[in-house]
């Protein structure tokens, strides 16, 4: 064991990373992967638009028939078909648009061949399109204004191989649509972290308990719980343990399986690391007070420190029969800056 007289909060956040690795990644649902840690690039499988694609509901027309079009010299095309999105294309179209036609296009839908330009409909004589209305409208269409194209050219947004989201990022909403817009149901990512958190101190009860004279409620556990399950972590919490050796190894022993049979990753455990006289963790992890006990083998890298820090100066860690385990003071407030400084980067390792 380590006693160092003081560490950075550098130092001390390199160690605790130093305690830990990476999850197993696994291929997970979009749906299920929101939170979790990409562990893999995500390759888009497709171009977007997958086609050139009409950006406005009206009319695809050859740029070249409808130049110069005015309001006060429209031009006047045949109507020959109507695309939807979902379409493959109109029917009857296989050599293309002829000159002087039109084709009744909407918002997504493929441009058909020999058109390269959308004139949108409240630029033409029909003004709008009636819902539920698709072929029966106008044989021939007056165009005001082509002044602009309203295409979207195959892989104008993404070109099939660019990667769309990076490995090592934290998945959102927008990055799951992202991935199912690039063609994938399912993500590689780093499974959620296990984390398992307790309190120590005999005068803690649980929430919802009136106290007792000389008792407080335990409010860190669940703080430390709450923010781990915020950070994307699954979270057993096993509230508080007394200010007993015997108690704190129990309970560490019993959440090793506490993840349906499986081991936490990480184990943070608030107060008993400074100076008092019934500090249990600091007894669980001194060597001194560890020798000869049953659980003096239990703890291996263990450092009880002082980092240069206030709130939180009293910090300790080690690993519990090899599981990775962060002791913070128990302060409320410096329980708090101890796991955003300590805890949670080795969660969103």
């Amino acid at each position: 064991m380590t006693r160092d007289p003081s560490r950075t909060i550098v130092q001390h956040t390199a160690d605790a990373l130093a305690l830990v690795r990476p999850t197993a990644p696994a291929d997970t649902p979009l749906e299920d992967a929101v939170g979790a840690v990409l562990a893999a690039d995500v390759v888009s499988a497709l171009d977007a638009p997958a086609f050139d694609a009409s950006a406005m509901d009206g009319y695809a027309v050859r740029a070249r028939d409808v130049a110069g079009a005015t309001p006060s010299a429209p031009v006047v095309l045949r109507v020959v078909g109507d695309v939807a999105a979902g379409d493959a294309g109109p029917p009857g179209l296989d050599d293309g648009l002829g000159p002087g036609e039109a084709v009744r296009i909407m918002t997504g839908a493929p441009v058909p061949p020999g058109a390269d330009s959308v004139v949108p409909v409240e630029r033409t004589s029909t003004g709008r399109f009636t819902p539920g209305a698709a072929g029966s409208g106008p044989t021939t269409v007056a165009v005001h204004d082509a002044s602009r194209t309203h295409v979207r050219p195959r892989g104008e947004d993404v070109r099939q191989g660019d990667v769309v989201v990076a490995a090592g990022t934290v998945l959102t909403a927008r990055h799951v649509s992202v991935a199912a817009s690039a063609g994938h149901a399912a993500v590689r990512v780093h499974r959620a972290p296990r984390v398992a958190v307790l309190s120590t101190g005999s005068e803690l009860v649980a929430p919802g308990t009136t106290p007792g004279p000389g008792r407080i409620p335990d409010s860190n556990s669940v703080l430390l719980a709450a923010s781990a399950r915020a950070a994307g972590a699954r979270v057993v919490r096993r509230g508080a343990v007394g200010d007993s050796a015997a108690a704190l190894v129990a309970t560490l022993d019993g959440l090793l399986d506490a993840f349906d049979g499986a081991p936490p990753d990480l184990l943070v455990s608030t107060g008993g690391v400074s100076a008092g006289a019934f500090d249990v963790v600091r007894e669980v992890l001194d060597p001194a007070t560890r020798a000869g006990t049953p659980w003096q083998d239990a703890v291996t890298d263990a450092r009880l420190v002082a980092v240069g820090m206030q709130p939180g100066r009293p910090q300790g860690l080690a690993r519990w029969r090899g599981v990775p385990w962060l002791a913070l003071p128990g302060n409320p407030v410096s329980a708090y800056v101890s796991f955003e400084l300590f805890v949670r980067p080795v969660v969103d390792r």
